[in-house]
């Protein structure tokens, strides 16, 4: 697999690191993030989705990214779209 690192969060400190990459190949994007905590989760898990059962699969995770990253996932996404060269 190779991703492209787009950004971390630019208020990010010692040990926290919520960062964003582009999978060109599986045209996916891949966030690292803060652990939702329990009742995030739960409150996620709760949500009825038409055609989709509750809950968070296990192979699913919900996790916290910082709104300033908002112009970095916008990169993200933007580096998505663009043409793959592999």
């Amino acid at each position: 697999m190779s991703i492209e690192f787009i950004g971390i969060d630019p208020n990010t400190g010692e040990g926290e690191s919520p960062t964003v990459w582009a999978d060109q190949e599986r045209q996916e994007l891949v966030f690292q993030g803060w652990k939702a905590g329990p009742e995030l989760e739960a409150e996620c898990a709760a949500f009825e989705v038409p055609g989709h059962a509750k809950g968070i699969p296990d192979h699913e995770a919900v996790v916290r990214i910082p709104a300033t990253m908002v112009h970095i996932i916008r990169e993200a996404c933007d580096a998505i779209e663009r043409p793959h060269m592999g």
